[in-house]
């Protein structure tokens, strides 16, 4: 299986360290020239967990998104969310046929506001046969320091995803599959609003005693949204890929969307606490792109749409979690 990615941030970076560790050669889209040469030449993402090193005789890297996809017969696209239009937008309506293509995202488009599925069938016919997820829980950090982690890989064929999955198994990574498309994706968008909220509470200075509640209660939110976001699943969803993508996201200083909101607890805007955090929390984008969708799910998520009010409508973060309080259970 010969495998393209695309992307360079840190979830990119060490999928590519999984894969060129299993004795994979990669097809590396980077779009930057000059981080090209750094990673030829010191064998590293200089930007990204710059800690892993990788054996450049399985690394073939370029700028070239239609070299990449045409080189490769599965595909990884590995970009934050509001990346992916601008990414693929040039790119011919064709580049995706017959390859198998592999979504990491753990967000919603806001160009569209369209699951990546959506999204690449609508613009690339994807057909969903060839459409498959990786998910977590799994911090970049932790791959790169060969903890051990889970990686849940989701497609309708549980005999091709399974091929995929287990290019990806290794001492450090562990591998789970499902059939369960939507609902992972969609518990990978709001896992990342919920940590958003998590952040805030800590800003705001409530205890471990309020976040354990809080997060149960969302975890109860999201199980009732995927139930009808995607009814035919028949999940356990207190499974890795549900539950403890959640926890992790919600608890672990690696998180982003935690600390993105903990500095929105604190009292920073949106705009302050985004320079500050200089990379992407991709629950503030999910946060609008849930509000939206739900309007045709119609899903009671009262904790995701008052941190959407929050970051959103300028509620007050303090106004916001007294409104919380009272939802909990």
């Amino acid at each position: 299986m010969q495998f393209g990615i695309i992307g360079s941030g840190s979830w990119a970076t060490a999928i590519a360290k999984i894969l060129t560790d299993n004795g994979h050669i990669i097809n590396w889209w980077v779009r930057k020239e000059e981080t090209i040469s750094i990673i030829k030449n010191r064998k590293h993402n200089p930007h990204y967990l710059s800690s892993a090193y990788f054996d450049m005789s399985r690394v073939k890297l370029s700028s070239s998104l239609e070299e990449v996809v045409a080189n490769s017969n599965s595909v990884v696209i590995a970009l934050p969310s509001a990346y992916i239009h601008e990414a693929l937008s040039k790119a011919p309506t064709t580049i995706f046929d017959n390859k198998r293509v592999i979504s990491a995202v753990k967000g919603i488009i806001p160009h569209s506001n369209q699951l990546v599925q959506d999204y690449m069938a609508k613009h690339f016919k994807v057909k969903a046969d060839n459409f498959f997820t990786v998910l977590g829980p799994c911090h970049a950090e932790e791959v790169a320091a060969e903890k051990l982690s889970y990686l849940t890989f989701s497609g309708n064929n549980l005999i091709r995803t399974q091929l995929i999955a287990d290019a990806f198994k290794s001492e450090y990574i562990n591998t789970i599959t499902n059939t369960d498309l939507l609902g992972t994706q969609y518990a990978a968008v709001l896992k990342n609003i919920y940590a958003l909220g998590a952040g805030i509470a800590h800003g705001l200075e409530y205890g471990d005693n309020f976040l354990s509640v809080f997060i149960a209660n969302a975890a109860k939110e999201m199980n009732a949204f995927l139930k009808i976001a995607s009814p035919e699943a028949n999940e356990d969803y207190a499974a890795s890929v549900y539950l403890g993508d959640l926890l992790v996201t919600c608890y672990s200083l690696y998180s982003r969307n935690r600390t993105f909101g903990n500095m929105i607890g604190k009292g920073y805007s949106v705009k302050a606490a985004q320079l500050e955090l200089n990379m992407v929390a991709e629950g503030y984008n999910a946060s609008k792109c849930i509000h939206l969708a739900n309007k045709n799910i119609h899903a009671n998520i009262p904790i995701a749409d008052t941190i959407f009010s929050i970051l959103w409508e300028k509620v007050p973060a303090q106004q916001g979690f007294k409104t919380i309080e009272t939802l909990l259970r």
